[in-house]
């Protein structure tokens, strides 16, 4: 039998509390995260992210990754100097691959979901 999972109020679920974003070029940027759904094998992975305003560096090598932003203000800028700007009800599609900086100009909330070969194990 198929499951249908369904999750009502992410915009306000409890993520746990703001830690120290290891990729941070702003000191003091803080962020949480909470996974809430994996495919058995962990290819597919589906939660929800915040972070604090500050810059940091994004590697996308090993997985693919959509985002759906919640609540903030966002510039995220590739290696090649293009730049998008995003915020609320906003979606973006990084491609495996993707490398670049993100500016949270505003406290951002936003819905990820990560595609790889295999995430876990």
């Amino acid at each position: 039998m198929i499951d249908l999972s369904v999750f009502t109020g992410l915009a306000g679920i409890d993520i746990g509390t703001l830690a120290d974003k290891p990729t941070a070029l702003t000191p003091g940027q803080k962020e949480a995260a909470t996974s809430i759904w994996q495919s058995p094998d962990g290819a597919l992975d589906i939660g929800v992210w915040e972070c604090s305003p500050g810059s940091f560096t994004a590697d996308r090598s090993a997985a693919a990754e959509f985002c759906y932003f919640l609540q903030g203000k966002i510039v995220m800028t590739h290696l090649d100097g293009t730049r998008r700007e995003l915020g609320p009800g906003d979606a973006i599609m990084l491609p495996r691959g993707w490398k670049g900086t993100w500016e949270i100009l505003e406290h951002t909330r936003k819905i990820y979901v990560f595609l790889a070969d295999r995430l876990h194990g």
